[in-house]
C-alpha cells in the first residue's frame, strides 16, 4: 500500500488482482507516521467508525417515528396470528365462504376494522393452499399499511406481490372496485393470473386491463372486485371515457369510478413520470413539409456560435449570427413572421439534434422513431413526443413524417391519482422522496422491515475523470467476478452504453446476455432474468425498475422449468419462429450450461413431445407460436391446481386435448423438482463466493434510482455486493454544472494517469450534493406541473361532471342542464351590460339587446325585432311601479311576453328554481338597482328558454327523440 499526503486528506493507493484504486481519507498533512505502523492504525481506526456507524444506526432506528408506527402494526400481526389455527382448520369450501360472512358483517354495521385481522388470516391461508406461499409476519405489516392509505417501502425481494393481496382483498369487500395498478402490461397480466388465483378461489371477481382490449372488455374487467392494470391504461381510459359521446362508451365505474388503489413502483408513476402529462391527441392541420426543411437547417448551424445550449432545461436559444443564417437559408426575413412562422420548425430540430438521441432517448424500428422509457428500459410504441418534438425527430432520422398533433384531453397522473378517495402504493425505494409524498398526496412513507437483516455490502463509489477509463474498470471488475463464479448485474443509463459495454465483453470473450429496449433482447426478457443469479451469469441491463423478477441465486426454478418445458415442446405445436423478426440481428450468448434433469423428468418430456407431435398433425393447420405458449401456460395452471394423481386421470381420457395437457402439466412438475434441486445447490455455491454483485456505471438523477438497482442485491438476507463508477464525462455532470475542474485538478494532482479512479469521502460528499441538487430541480418541475394541472383540475372536474351526469342521468336532468346553460348566457350577457350601482340610463342597453338577438338568432327575430334601447329603459323605469310578481308568468311592463311554454308541474317547479337561483346567488354585486338587474335576467331568460320550448313543440318530435338530440348536443359543445 503506497500512501501519499496532501492537505487536509490522505490518500493510499491499493492494489488488489482486480482494482487499482486512490482511497482519499481524511488524515491531517502534519502528522507523519511510519509507514509499517499507518495500515494497523488506521485499520483499526476504521473499524472503530463501522462500529460507531452501526451504534448510530441502531439509536437512529430506535428514536424513528417509523420505528413505532411499525411496533404498533405488530398488535395486528397477533391478531392474524391468533386466528391462523383456527382458518387452518377450515375445508376449501368453508373457506371461500369467509367471503361472503364478511360481506353479512359489513351490510350489518361492522366496519372493515372490525374484520381486518381474520380477512388477513383468510388470505394468508389461501395464499398458502393456492401459491405454495404464506404471508410473513413483516408481509403482514405490508398490506396493513397499505390498508391505512400509506406507502409501503420494502425492499427488493420481500415479496411486494404478495403483500397487494391483503389490502385488496379486505377493500374489495365493499363491492365498490379496488385497482392495483402495476407500470406496465406484463405485470398486471402477471399479478392477476398469479395473485388472482388467491382472490378467484375466496370468491371475488378478477379483472385485468391490456392494451388493444374493446369497451365491451374493458367494461366488464372494470366492473370486477378487483382489476389489475398499468398506470398508464387507466388514465387513458378515464380521459377517453370524458370524451365519450354516449353512455355505451363508458367503461370505468360510473358514477363513481374510483375507489381504492394500489400502486405498484409508486415511486416510478407518481414522481418518475410526473414531468410527462397523459394527452390524447387529434390531428392538427401543420405542414409537414416544413420538418425536414427545418432539419437540413440546423444541420447547418454550429454550437456556441449559431445557438447556445441549457442542458438542465433542455432549451435551446439562437444567436444574431445563428438567426442571421437560418432566415438566409429559408429565403425568409423573419423567423417569427406571424404568416410564415419557422421558428417552431428550426427550434424543434435543433432540439432534436441536441437532445433527442438515437438509442438514448429512441429506437429506429420498421421506420419509426419509437420512444423508450427512461425508467423502465421498454419501448413505448403508442408513444409521441408533443409540441412537435417527435416530427422533429422523424425528420433527423429521415423517416416518413407523420401527422402533427393537437391535444384534446390531457391530465398528469398526480391528478389522476388525486380523484382516488383512498391512494396506497408500494416500493423499494420511496423514503428519499417522502416530503414530496406528503405535500402532494399527504401521504406518509412507512419503511416495512425486512423479513431477514440485510447483509449487502455497498462499496465506496469510484471516480474517474474519463468515460473510457470508467469503461475500462467495468470491463475488469466484471471478468474478475466472472472467474470467481460471481453472477454479475451491470446497470447501464442507455442502450448505448449497454451495447458498448457487451462490446468490450465481447472483445474480451467474457460471455454475457443483455437486456434493453430492442427486440432481439427484450422478447427474452423472463429467460435472462430468470437465469441472471446463477454462478457465471453476466447481465447487462437498461434499467431494473419494473422488470417483475427477482434476482434468485442460483437461478429462478419455475422460469427455468418453464423454459425447459418450452423447450422441449413448442417445435412441435408450431412451425413459427419466436425470432424470425430479428433473425438478421444476433442474439445474446445463452453461455449458461442447460439444467440436466432426472431420468422420469426425461421420459415424461418425451412422452410429452410425441402427444405434442400427434396434436399437431391432427390439426388442419399448425398452431401460431403465441397459442403454442398460451397452451403451455395453461398446463402449468393446471400443474398448480391438481394433484400428481387428478393428472394421471386426466392423462388418461380419450379426449386429445386432455391427456397433452395433463401430461405437460406432470412433466412441469417433475422438471420444476429437478430444476428447485440444482438451484438450491448453485444457489449455496453463489452465496459462498460473496452472492449478486451489481455495477451502477452512472449515478442517476435521484438517489432512489440509485437505490433500486443497489437493491437487486442481498435480497432476503442473501449475500451480496454493490459498486457505482462515473466518469466526470457523464451527463449528468455536464447538465448540472457539476465542478469537473476541480476535481479535474485533484485527479492530476495524485497521479498522471486519468484513468485510475479515486474514492473516498471528498468525492462522496460532491456526488450526494450535485443528486441533491438534481432532486429539487426535477421537483421544482414537477411542483409547477401540478400547479399549473390544478388550475386545470378546477374546470376539468366540473365540465367531466356535467359531462358524465348528462351521459348517465336520466333525460330530465339533461333538458335541466340546457336549460341552465341557457340562463348562464343570458347572465353573462347582462352583466357585462350593466351595473346594479347606478341608474339604468347609464347602462348599455343598446349593446346588451344586440348581443341577445345575436345568441337568440331567428327564436327572437320576430318578437325582439322593434325594440330598442329606449324601449326597454323605459320598462325598467316602470318596474319601480309594479307590487307584485307573478314569478312563472313574468313580463317587463310594455314589452312583448315569453311565448306559454312553462306549462305543466315540471316546468312551473323548473322556471321558480331559476328565479330563486338568481335571487340567491352572489354573481351580481349589492346596489339600488339589483333587483331591477335580477328582474332583466329574469325576463330575458324566460324569453329565450320559452321561445326554445315553444319550437322544440311546434317541431312535432317524439319527446324521446329530442331527449337524444340534446344529450348529443350537450356533450358537443362541452367538447368543444
Amino acid at each position: 500500500m503506497a500512501t501519499l499526503s496532501y492537505p487536509f486528506f490522505t490518500v493510499q493507493r491499493t492494489t488488489s488482482t482486480h482494482t487499482n484504486a486512490f482511497f482519499i481519507r481524511p488524515y491531517p498533512s502534519f502528522i507523519r507516521l511510519p509507514r509499517r505502523r499507518f495500515t494497523p492504525v488506521f485499520a483499526s481506526v476504521s473499524s472503530i467508525k463501522e462500529n460507531l456507524g452501526r451504534i448510530h444506526k441502531t439509536f437512529t432506528d430506535f428514536t424513528s417515528l417509523n420505528h413505532w408506527v411499525v411496533s404498533d402494526y405488530f398488535r395486528l400481526v397477533d391478531s392474524v396470528n391468533a386466528f391462523e389455527p383456527r382458518i387452518q382448520a377450515l375445508s376449501d369450501e368453508q373457506l371461500a365462504a369467509k367471503t361472503e360472512e364478511f360481506r353479512l358483517r359489513l351490510k350489518r354495521g361492522e366496519t372493515l376494522a372490525d374484520i381486518q385481522a381474520e380477512a388477513f388470516a383468510v388470505v394468508r391461508e389461501a395464499a398458502r393452499r393456492k401459491l405454495g406461499m404464506r404471508h410473513f409476519d413483516v408481509q403482514i405489516i405490508g398490506g396493513a399499511v397499505l390498508h391505512d392509505g400509506s406507502i409501503a417501502e420494502m425492499k427488493t425481494g420481500e415479496g411486494k406481490t404478495l403483500v397487494s393481496t391483503l389490502a385488496a382483498y379486505l377493500n374489495a369487500l365493499t363491492s365498490e372496485g379496488v385497482h392495483v395498478v402495476t407500470v406496465n402490461d406484463y405485470l398486471a397480466q402477471r399479478d392477476a393470473e398469479w395473485m388472482g388465483r388467491v382472490h378467484r378461489f375466496l370468491g371475488l371477481s378478477v379483472g385485468l386491463i391490456q392494451k388493444g382490449m374493446n369497451s365491451e372488455e374493458r367494461r366488464f374487467n372494470y366492473r370486477c372486485d378487483i382489476t389489475y392494470t398499468n398506470n398508464s391504461e387507466l388514465g387513458f381510459d378515464y380521459l377517453r371515457d370524458n370524451l365519450a359521446g354516449n353512455s355505451e362508451q363508458l367503461v370505468m365505474r360510473w358514477p363513481k369510478p374510483f375507489h381504492f388503489a394500489i400502486v405498484d413502483e409508486v415511486d416510478s408513476v407518481l414522481i418518475d413520470e410526473g414531468r410527462n402529462p397523459l394527452l390524447i391527441s387529434g390531428e392538427a392541420s401543420q405542414d409537414a413539409a416544413r420538418y425536414p426543411v427545418a432539419a437540413k437547417v440546423a444541420e447547418l448551424l454550429i454550437h456556441d456560435i449559431h445557438y447556445k445550449v441549457e442542458l438542465k432545461n433542455n432549451s435551446v436559444e439562437l444567436t444574431e449570427e445563428g438567426i442571421t443564417l437560418a432566415e438566409m437559408a429559408l429565403e425568409t426575413n423573419d423567423l417569427w413572421d406571424e404568416n410564415d412562422p419557422w421558428a417552431r420548425f428550426v427550434m424543434n430540430a435543433l432540439k432534436a439534434k441536441e437532445f433527442y438521441r438515437r438509442d438514448v432517448q429512441y429506437i429506429v424500428r420498421d421506420g419509426k422513431a419509437l420512444i423508450i422509457n427512461e425508467l423502465t428500459g421498454r419501448v413505448e410504441e403508442k408513444r409521441r413526443w408533443s409540441e412537435g418534438i417527435h416530427q422533429a425527430v422523424e425528420a433527423k432520422e429521415c423517416l416518413k413524417i407523420q401527422a402533427d398533433s393537437v391535444v384534446v384531453a390531457q391530465i398528469t397522473y398526480q391528478s389522476l391519482f388525486k380523484l382516488y378517495p383512498k391512494l396506497s402504493g408500494m416500493t423499494g425505494t420511496a423514503k428519499t422522496e417522502e416530503k414530496e409524498f406528503l405535500k402532494m398526496f399527504q401521504t406518509p412513507v412507512i419503511e416495512v422491515p425486512t423479513n431477514l437483516p440485510n447483509i449487502r455490502k455497498d462499496l465506496p463509489i469510484q471516480a474517474f475523470a474519463t468515460a473510457r477509463g470508467k469503461w475500462e474498470q467495468v470491463r475488469r471488475e466484471v471478468e474478475d467476478m466472472f472467474r470467481q463464479g460471481r453472477p454479475v448485474l451491470v446497470g447501464t443509463t442507455s442502450v448505448e452504453n449497454s451495447e458498448l459495454l457487451a462490446g468490450l465483453l465481447r472483445e474480451w470473450n467474457i460471455p454475457h446476455n443483455v437486456l434493453n429496449a430492442r427486440p432481439k433482447y427484450a422478447a427474452r426478457e423472463a429467460e435472462i432474468v430468470a437465469q441472471a443469479g446463477r454462478k457465471h451469469a453476466i447481465t447487462i441491463s437498461t434499467n431494473m425498475a419494473g422488470r417483475g423478477t427477482d434476482i434468485i441465486l442460483g437461478g429462478n426454478p419455475k422460469m427455468l422449468a418453464r423454459g425447459i418445458i418450452e423447450d422441449s415442446v413448442v417445435s412441435f405445436l408450431t412451425r413459427e419462429d419466436p425470432n424470425s423478426v430479428h433473425a438478421s440481428e444476433a442474439i445474446s450468448e445463452k453461455m449458461l450450461p442447460k439444467i440436466k434433469v432426472g431420468s422420469s423428468s426425461l421420459a415424461l418430456l418425451a412422452r410429452t413431445a410425441l402427444m405434442a407431435k400427434y396434436v399437431s398433425k391432427s390439426e388442419s393447420k399448425s398452431w401460431t407460436y403465441q397459442k403454442a405458449i398460451s397452451f403451455i401456460l395453461e398446463s402449468i395452471e393446471m400443474s398448480l391446481s391438481y394433484g400428481s394423481e387428478e393428472l394421471e386421470k386426466l392423462a388418461n381420457e380419450e379426449s386429445e386435448m386432455y391427456p397433452l395437457g395433463s401430461t405437460l402439466a406432470l412433466a412441469y412438475l417433475s422438471v420444476l423438482k429437478d430444476c428447485e434441486e440444482h438451484c438450491l445447490l448453485e444457489g449455496s455455491e453463489v452465496k459462498r463466493v460473496g452472492g449478486l454483485h451489481v455495477i451502477g456505471t452512472s449515478l442517476h438523477e435521484s438517489r432512489r434510482i440509485d437505490n433500486q438497482l443497489r437493491g437487486r442485491a442481498g435480497r432476503q438476507g442473501d449475500p451480496g455486493s454493490t459498486r457505482f463508477m462515473v466518469s466526470l464525462q457523464d451527463e449528468m455532470f455536464q447538465k448540472f454544472n457539476f465542478d469537473t475542474e476541480w476535481a479535474v485538478r485533484l485527479i492530476s494532482k495524485i497521479t498522471n494517469d486519468e484513468d485510475l479512479p479515486i474514492e473516498g469521502g471528498a468525492i462522496v460528499k460532491q456526488l450526494l450534493a450535485l443528486q441533491i441538487n438534481a432532486e429539487k430541480f426535477f421537483f421544482g418541475i414537477r411542483k409547477n406541473l401540478v400547479e399549473f394541472d390544478e388550475v386545470l383540475e378546477v374546470q376539468r372536474k366540473h365540465v367531466y361532471d356535467l359531462r358524465q351526469l348528462i351521459l348517465i342521468g336520466d333525460d330530465e336532468s339533461c333538458s335541466q342542464h340546457i336549460l341552465q346553460y341557457m340562463q348562464a348566457v343570458v347572465d353573462e350577457i347582462v352583466f357585462s351590460n350593466i351595473d346594479p350601482v347606478k341608474h339604468p340610463r347609464s347602462w348599455g342597453l343598446s349593446n346588451l339587446l344586440k348581443e341577445f338577438k345575436t345568441i337568440g338568432g331567428k327564436l327572437l327575430h320576430e318578437s325582439f325585432g322593434g325594440i330598442n334601447d329606449d324601449t326597454l329603459l323605459n320598462s325598467l323605469g316602470q318596474l319601480n311601479e309594479v307590487k307584485s310578481v307573478d314569478v312563472v308568468n313574468f313580463c317587463l311592463p310594455n314589452l312583448p311576453a315569453p311565448p306559454n311554454a312553462f306549462r305543466g308541474i315540471r316546468r312551473k317547479s323548473s322556471s321558480l328554481r331559476r328565479w330563486l337561483a338568481i335571487c340567491t346567488d352572489d354573481l351580481i354585486e349589492n346596489g339600488k338597482y339589483r333587483t331591477t338587474s335580477n328582474l332583466l335576467r329574469k325576463y330575458l331568460g324566460d324569453f329565450l328558454i320559452a321561445s326554445y320550448l315553444d319550437v322544440v313543440e311546434e317541431s312535432g318530435y317524439d319527446e324521446r327523440h329530442v331527449k337524444e338530440i340534446e344529450v348529443r348536443h350537450s356533450i358537443q359543445l362541452l367538447l368543444s
